[in-house]
């Protein structure tokens, strides 16, 4: 007993997952038995289902890892409605049950594995197709073991609801609600990124800002709600004419901004530098007038069309060195800027 108390407690120091705690567990279950088969299984209860989650097998009986079986058929629920922990009168008690009848097992140990409020959650088991005897003092190991695998298991699902939970917290933090874009926490943090990327790899960068012109108008005319689904759709629009490489993400109100690296470009050793020519200023005139023409068309908001007549769109070219992503957005701004004057004076 004391060598099998060691082990535990070994176990229990050394133990990061449920596996590393099971696997040895039903190995010295097997030891204090004698019995061939030890297994851990996990009930369904609402459908019905015990999954034999881990197994340990030694002779020519074997008990499935991974098999799914009827919880009504089961040993387990016919020794919890007996209060029977253990038998080696399997055929005696249940010779009705298909699963011993198959599996010839005539020696059975079983106990439930329940968590905190008392819940069912699963068993832990030995069986055997020889007669063998099981002594108090076992049945109580076995429920020792039952309740530290409880312990184990909620304690695991706990810090895997934590992470889980974190995960959820970290990416709202990071997106916008309404859109599932990218906020402006998030664009920043990326344009840092890029930014030293674009540095060590002698890339430009292309920084975008559009303005959706008469978002105001559509919010007084025709409600919140539509001016909601409105910058749904425009943020629909847009990320279908980016590359793969590019972020679109929603700095807020109206505003929506784009960044994404760039052709090559030549170290001036000027900080900020703002490309004007070659195939920087290419490329961030190629995806303005992407990025423009796909926020124009119609738009169903509701029960009625909306027809739009684009927003106003400015992109930049720039060379990162020595440049910060809000003297980035700055830029692309000031380009936008231009751009919705040129528009006003044409309309």
């Amino acid at each position: 007993m004391d060598t099998v108390l060691s082990q535990l407690s070994f176990s229990l120091n050394t133990a990061k997952t449920v596996d590393q705690l099971i696997r040895p567990l039903l190995e010295m279950l097997g030891q204090i038995t004698g019995m061939e088969s030890t297994y851990l299984t996990s009930i369904e209860l609402g459908n019905g289902v015990q999954h034999v989650r881990y197994a340990r097998n030694t002779g020519t009986m074997k008990i499935g890892e991974g098999l799914s079986v009827p919880w009504e058929d089961t040993l387990c629920k016919r020794s919890l409605d007996m209060g029977l922990m253990a038998t080696n009168q399997v055929s005696t008690l249940w010779g009705e049950s298909t699963a011993a009848r198959e599996l010839g097992i005539r020696s059975y140990l079983s106990a439930p594995v329940r968590n905190a409020e008392g819940g069912l959650m699963g068993t832990l088991c030995a069986a055997s197709a020889n007669q063998i005897s099981v002594p108090p003092e076992t049945e109580t190991l076995l429920q020792l073991f039952a309740n530290i695998v409880a312990n184990f298991i909620e304690r695991e699902t706990l810090v895997q609801s934590l992470q889980a939970a974190n995960s959820q917290l970290a990416s709202f933090a990071l997106t916008d609600t309404l859109t599932g874009l990218p906020n402006r926490r998030a664009l920043f943090d990326e344009l840092e990124r890029l930014l030293a990327q674009a540095v060590r790899t002698s890339c430009s960068i292309l920084v975008g800002v559009i303005d959706l012109d008469g978002f105001k108008q559509i919010n007084d005319q025709h409600g919140h709600q539509a001016g909601d689904e409105f910058l749904q759709a425009v943020s629909t629009r847009l990320q279908t004419v980016l590359r793969a490489s590019d972020m679109l993400g929603r700095m807020g109100g109206d505003e929506f901004v784009v960044i994404g690296p760039g052709p090559d470009w030549i170290n001036t050793g000027l900080p900020g530098t703002l490309i004007t020519d070659g195939e920087p200023a290419a490329a961030a005139r190629v995806l303005q007038q992407r990025l423009s023409d796909a926020t124009i068309g119609n738009y169903l908001l509701g029960n009625q069309t909306l027809p739009y007549y684009g927003a106003s769109v400015g992109v930049v070219a720039l060379a990162p060195f020595g440049l910060h992503s809000a003297a980035a957005i700055k830029l692309a701004d000031s380009e936008m800027y231009v751009v919705k004057q040129a528009r006003k004076q044409h309309s």
